[in-house]
């Protein structure tokens, strides 16, 4: 009998799901904050980090939760090559939940722009002002978001493979509520 899980835990579960909204909302918010001027642009910006720190607590705990719990393991029978890049590609999202918020403090920090969230908490500079940095950091923000956009599409059309085509119960392991039919089928 294996120790290992056959679905992730429910606070893992929730977690994820509501870590992907707050992720698509984020990829959104920051393709709008850098398209505009408009008024519209101060609140975009309010949302946009309040929300970034926020996934950067969210992705401790949700690494913390991994680490605990576990994860359910791969078919059997999916070839190697894919376990692989399943694996490199939830570690590289992982890193991406990590790096983002970081590259977009360390941004506002350099450029010497208070980082004031939702409530008022205003979070202390760890970086001392710097034109080069700030923009080498802007930079990293920017370009790497579209990275990470890429990877959140590459990852939605691999649980929409599994589901739907492979129906193997990969994505059932993820699913909030269970997806498995209540009777089994005739072999």
């Amino acid at each position: 009998m294996s120790n290992e899980p056959h679905r992730f835990a429910p606070i893992q579960r929730l977690l994820h799901w509501l870590m992907a909204a707050c992720i698509v909302a984020m990829l959104f918010i920051g393709v709008g904050m850098v398209s505009t001027v408009a008024p519209k642009y101060l609140p975009l910006i309010l949302i946009h980090k309040t929300l970034g720190v926020t996934l950067l607590v969210l992705v401790v705990i949700r690494l913390a939760l991994r680490l605990h719990y576990g994860a359910p393991p791969l078919p059997d029978d999916l070839p190697p090559a894919i376990k692989l890049g399943a694996r490199l590609s939830h570690l590289a999202l992982y890193g991406f939940m990590i790096i983002m918020p970081l590259l977009g403090l360390g941004m506002l920090w350099a450029a010497a722009y208070p980082i004031v969230l939702y409530g008022g908490i205003q979070i202390p500079a760890l970086l001392a002002p710097s034109d080069r940095v700030h923009t080498l950091l802007w930079d990293a923000h920017f370009y790497l978001g579209f990275a990470f956009f890429a990877l959140v599409l590459l990852h939605l059309a691999a649980a929409l493979f599994h589901a739907l085509i492979r129906r193997d119960g990969v994505f059932a392991t993820i699913a909030l509520l269970s997806l498995r039919n209540k009777t089994t089928p005739a072999e």
